[in-house]
């Protein structure tokens, strides 16, 4: 029997097929076989297996020889369906023979019942129905269905679906004495006229399943869902384009049993540039790279993370570096990968890095000459470095501009005492550096005064538990639940149910006005506001969406977000602590090892899964410290790596083999011109000297920053903070008045050099120390001089001079 195969999907199965043959002539010797799984156990009559076959070769590179190997029953207990999948005949004991590239090996096979079993409609009815994409959004399954017909998005409802195919139009889908002329065969086998087009023909186990369904009277019979869906391999490694690998899917159950779902499990993949997966579940490299095999069956998901070698001539591994387990997980990956990190950076260009990723402004002029001078050993004057930086102010003031974001502070919210209060409470906990779970707890859990308690000002953010909910899930769990308010979220396991219990947390939250303008008073509802559920109508009750150990809920208590909180919080959490380290993680390296750093999601893995676990481990066992989490991934050597790339790493974005040149922020960027000119801050609406990072909010209007990407604080999103460029950025950086000003300011750095009556050397020395944080080349100071010397006024020279390296990359981006 076949599987039920679109034609699109057929002619991608028979496409590979030329591929498959010609890596196989390349391939090396095989020595050897290994068969997955070694042994099977076959429970029932329609309980069909298939095996994944992997050839060795001498040097230990692994091969899928599933395609072209043979396999042999050893006698008719067991027989073969035209997928290759082994199939019970008769009970009892027997073997598989395999063969493939010379080599041959022996499966064991235990029958244990072949008497008839009724097919059940929520185990194998529907799987088929989602496969071929019957509840799919674009069909049956859409909001308002199609064709009249609607079906559960992906048959999260087997209920409601049972009920419209038998119920609806008087149940004329189905003839029961002769089923295959009921409609469910006959449009899918375009037997009468199908939009949904031809799905499965008369021959294939699809229709066997359904016709065999309704000859038995289209019965609805309780089945328990699987739990966990495993793919196997897990972590499979190609060696070049035209390879593949054939995945093999299992359902396990509760109560221990497993059930091979590979042709029901519908395929897709995080890259079709690097690989696709066809519907057979059939992984097809397509060029060099990590790309995620998404796994879908019942609801459940799971990810396979496929690694493709490619072309690797000549390379060859080079012992690097480790300051920590981060150097080790990231030199793993990549010396598997066959990636050749790059060499340390120089230490102007750390210094520079260090600055604007740990207080958002760069080193002085007179920094980088003491730094430069510093003749101490080159690590141990960073790690000096990285010391005094955590403990300064500029600490505390930049990362409280990157939770002010987070959170959402804004006096469109919380009025302006409101923001400046909000603001300062978080300050204090960077100040102090208040473990990450304390912060939140106090958070999600403050009550009275928005002015003298500011945690509640978190509250004025959004009124409605629901929205409240998002922003949380977002911020502190890396998921985003709002995609699952209307339906079932479309990648991922949480469900709209999910989305309004989980709601149901935040109905007890209550507001009332302060005695002071613009204050407001949080308390909790005796009874909490009823969260009603759009799809049922039902009102929700408060469940968390997954189980943390030793944290249930208590519909009695007299509080519900005292219990949302320390679930949240729990070491035990699967998100909490991934989340927080991956979103750090992204302000240091560029990107996050999950990205969207907020998105985190089974069928959005992580480039390096061991790296992401090992660093929530670490931040969990040393009590949720942020400080010490910062100063562990600067202090590596991976975060140290020089930008500047080999013929090893030129192409790599996510492995972390070098340093990715990330334009600075908009604060940034302002704050570093007027540091690197010379000219005071003179923010309108705050005290002066107020650095950009400093400020309480966007409703602080200067334009610079809104047109360079300053975030308006309306979402949790990081998508908000934006690095795009445009021609209106371009053309104020050539000849906008911020740049302009900022040089020819009277109190700047080419006015005091002008004053001091500078020689051109030092004149060069000094506007590159300044701008670049760092000397001139010879060539450069060479340059620099003459060009001085030529114009003949040393103050219009360096005007120009300084006016051509801010619009460098070297100034506009951190790298």
């Amino acid at each position: 029997m076949r599987s039920a195969c679109t034609i699109a999907g057929l002619i991608a199965c028979l496409s590979w097929i030329g591929p498959l043959a010609a890596q196989a002539a390349e391939r090396p010797a095989i020595v050897g076989l290994e068969v997955h799984p070694p042994k099977l156990d076959l429970a029932h009559v329609r309980d069909a297996r298939r095996v994944i076959v992997t050839g060795k070769a001498a040097d230990g590179t692994r091969y899928d020889l599933t395609a072209e190997a043979q396999l042999v029953p050893a006698d008719d207990r067991i027989r073969l369906d035209a997928d290759g999948f082994v199939v019970p005949q008769t009970s009892g004991d027997t073997t598989l023979q395999v063969s493939a590239a010379g080599q041959s090996a022996s499966v064991p096979v235990t029958v244990r019942d072949v008497s008839e079993k009724p097919v059940n409609f929520i185990d194998e009815v529907q799987p088929i129905l989602s496969k071929v994409g019957c509840n799919a959004g674009t069909c049956h399954g859409s909001q308002q269905g199609k064709g009249g017909f609607q079906l559960s998005l992906r048959g999260y409802d087997a209920q409601f679906d049972y009920r419209a195919l038998v119920d609806d139009i008087a149940g004329r889908r189905f003839n029961r004495s002769r089923p295959e002329q009921s409609l469910m065969l006959l449009k899918p086998t375009q037997g009468v006229p199908h939009e949904g087009g031809f799905l499965f023909d008369e021959e294939s186990r699809a229709y066997a399943v359904i016709r065999q369904w309704i000859a038995e009277g289209c019965k609805y019979e309780p089945a328990t869902r699987p739990e966990s869906i495993a793919v196997h391999p897990e972590k499979p490694v190609l060696q070049d384009a035209g390879d593949s690998q054939q995945f093999r899917v299992i359902a396990k159950y509760p109560d221990g049993s497993t059930r091979d779902v590979t042709r029901d499990a519908v395929y897709d993949t995080t890259s079709f540039e690097i690989a696709t997966v066809g519907p057979t579940g059939r992984l097809q490299a397509v060029r060099r790279g990590q790309a995620g095999a998404l796994v879908r069956y019942e609801g459940l998901y799971a990810v396979a993370q496929a690694t493709i070698v490619g072309e690797r001539e000549g390379f060859a591994w080079q012992p690097q570096p480790e300051a920590n387990f981060i150097d080790k997980l990231v030199n793993e990956k990549l010396q598997r990968m066959k990636v050749l990190p790059s060499g340390t950076c120089t230490d102007a260009e750390f210094l520079r890095r260090i600055h604007l990723d740990l207080t958002g402004n760069p080193p002085t002029a007179d920094e980088v000459r003491a730094f430069l001078a510093d003749d101490r050993d080159p690590q141990a004057k960073r790690l000096a470095k990285i010391d005094e930086l955590l403990d300064g102010p500029g600490y505390v003031d930049y990362w409280s501009l990157k939770w002010s974001d987070l959170l959402m502070s804004n006096r469109k919210f919380m009025s302006e005492k409101g923001v400046w209060a909000f603001r300062n409470w978080i300050r204090n906990a960077v100040a102090t550096n208040q473990p990450y779970d304390e912060f939140v707890r106090e958070l999600l859990t403050a009550n009275g005064s928005t002015y003298e308690n500011p945690p509640a000002n978190y509250y004025r953010t959004a009124e409605k538990p629901n929205e409240i909910m998002a922003n949380m899930t977002q911020v502190f769990l890396g998921t985003r639940f709002q995609c699952n308010e209307c339906h079932d979220h479309p990648f991922e396991r949480w469900t709209q149910t999910q989305y309004y219990e989980l709601a149901a947390f935040f109905g007890d939250v209550g507001r009332k006005s302060g005695a002071d303008k613009g204050e407001q008073i949080i308390y909790t509802l005796a009874n909490p506001q009823a969260i009603a559920h759009v799809g049922t109508g039902q009102r929700a009750a408060p469940k968390f969406p997954f189980e943390v150990e030793g944290h249930g809920v208590n519909a009695g208590a007299s509080a519900l977000r005292p219990q949302l909180a320390e679930w949240l919080v729990a070491p035990e959490n699967p998100y909490f602590a991934k989340s927080l380290v991956n979103r750090y993680w992204s302000y240091f390296l560029g990107k996050g090892i999950i990205d969207p750093v907020d998105d985190l999601r089974a069928s959005n893995p992580p480039s390096n899964p061991e790296l992401l676990d090992a660093l929530a481990r670490d931040f969990v066992e040393h009590d949720f410290d942020l400080k010490r989490l910062v100063r562990l991934i600067v202090t590596s050597h991976t975060y140290q790596r020089s930008h500047e790339t080999n013929e090893w790493n030129a192409e790599d974005g996510e492995l972390f083999s070098h340093a990715l040149p990330r334009r600075l922020g908009a604060e940034q960027l302002y704050d570093t011109l007027l540091i690197a000119t010379g000219a005071p801050a003179n923010i309108p609406g705050v005290p002066a000297g107020f650095r950009a990072v400093q400020l309480p909010d966007a409703q602080v209007q200067l334009a610079f920053l809104d047109m360079f990407g300053r975030p308006p604080r309306e979402s949790p999103c990081e998508c908000e903070r934006t690095s795009d460029v445009s021609l209106k950025q371009t053309l104020t950086l050539i000849n906008g008045p911020t740049v302009a000003d900022a040089i020819i300011h009277p109190e700047g750095l080419i006015a005091r050099l002008a004053r001091e009556k500078a020689p051109p050397e030092r004149v060069v020395e000094e506007i590159y120390l300044s701008v670049l944080c760092r000397p001139p080349s010879d060539d450069e100071r060479t340059k620099g001089i003459e060009y001085v010397q030529q114009v003949g006024n040393p103050q219009e020279a360096g005007q120009d001079l300084m006016w051509a390296l801010i619009n460098s990359p070297a100034f506009l981006f951190n790298r």
